[in-house]
């Protein structure tokens, strides 16, 4: 039997090469062989995400962009782009705006709180204006049949069911965008022989991405926070590109050297997949990105909840209504409040709280990867 090939040609977003990749994984492992096209320096991160098993049957394609002065190589990504993909819970909630803005959106637990419909009208008014005429709709039927989703039944199956009640589309879950915990970098195994020294459950891991970050006045917060918490911690404190600072100067006066050996801020990514794997991990802040929450999720992890933007505050209502989350809740003014967040850091390391959700979460996780072969199979017949 001819071997099947398959060409995969993900947007240019981490966001979205993540899930396309964890979908190559699977396919190459039922007998594909898989062409996954991007730009160099895309597949410059890609690559290290692939385990030596696949080296045959997952081959990296380079796309070689025109290079202009204004948009050299090491810009050939969207990684200043707010795009994320997304699961069926925020598909469904925007897609009934779309097809029936009559008819309330029926589960109740998925909504936006009055500071996040004023940003998002922002955002779809600033769309409007960029948009051009003859812009093709993704959305209207005819331009596709099929829609695969990087999500289980597991953890949205009403929310697939009412996106096929909307659309004429066989809706097919393919399991969430998960990497697998693999790092060779020496700076990665030293953070996690680091992190191996604490006890378990008791360290908190913040990250907020790649294409997010906190204000200065949030990142003051989440350091007094961290502080007045006194949890373990490993923190992603990152900034946009051109706007880089020293790490000291950035943070509270006297910020590192009070937590000392109680903690770690990095500048650069970090070894997520690693780090949410560790029986050290206990806690994981994120702006719950979709590949980000997914990812916790799967490795049994609870998360404390501060969503920025676009999909993030659904993706946080669902992860909550699950039972896995807690929520940070940011004021009328859009400000977060550093006993607020170490409170809740508190319980969820060192609470009985924290317990419910590790249950809760471990839970999950076990549901998800006994079912990650049957959506395969589904895939496969689809």
């Amino acid at each position: 039997m001819a071997t099947l090939r398959v060409l995969m040609f993900p947007f240019l977003a981490y966001g979205h090469i993540s899930p396309y990749l964890n979908v190559a994984k699977k396919l190459a492992d039922r007998g594909f062989l898989i062409y996954f096209c991007s730009t160099p320096i895309n597949l410059k991160s890609t690559i290290r995400k692939i385990p030596e098993k696949y080296a045959d049957s997952i081959q990296l394609i380079e796309l070689h962009l025109p290079e202009l002065p204004e948009l050299p190589p090491h810009y050939h990504t969207t990684n200043a782009v707010k795009l994320l993909t997304s699961g069926a819970a925020v598909f469904s909630y925007f897609f009934n705006i779309l097809r029936k803005p009559e008819v309330e959106f029926p589960f109740p637990a998925i909504y936006l709180r009055k500071i996040e419909q004023v940003r998002l009208s922002e955002m779809v008014a600033k769309s409007k204006k960029s948009k051009e005429p003859d812009d093709g709709d993704l959305l209207v039927d005819g331009n596709m049949q099929i829609m695969l989703m990087s999500t289980s039944r597991t953890i949205e199956a009403k929310y697939i069911d009412y996106c096929l009640e909307l659309s004429n589309w066989k809706v097919v879950p393919v399991g969430p965008p998960v990497q697998d915990p693999i790092s060779n970098d020496a700076e990665d195994m030293e953070l996690i022989d680091w992190l191996g020294t604490k006890d378990e459950n008791s360290t908190v891991f913040i990250s907020f991405g790649s294409e997010y970050f906190l204000s200065k006045e949030d990142m003051e917060e989440v350091a007094f926070a961290l502080e007045l918490s006194n949890v373990n911690f490993i923190w992603v404190a990152r900034f946009p590109k051109g706007e880089e600072q020293n790490l000291k100067d950035a943070l509270p006066k006297g910020f590192l050297e009070r937590i000392g050996e109680r903690g770690r801020v990095l500048d650069k990514f970090a070894p997520q997949p690693r780090i949410l794997n560790h029986p050290s991990t206990g806690g994981f802040i994120s702006h719950c990105g979709w590949n980000s929450a997914m990812e916790s999720i799967d490795f049994g992890v609870p998360i404390v909840a501060m969503p920025m933007h676009l999909d993030q505050p659904m993706n946080t209502r669902l992860i909550v209504e699950l039972g896995v989350a807690v929520e940070i809740v940011r004021d009328d003014d859009g400000k977060i409040h550093r006993e607020e967040i170490a409170e809740t850091l508190k319980g969820v390391i060192t609470g009985e709280a924290g317990e419910n959700l590790r249950a809760r979460v471990r839970d999950i996780s076990k549901n998800l990867k006994s079912i990650r072969d049957e959506e395969m199979v589904v895939l496969l017949k689809s």
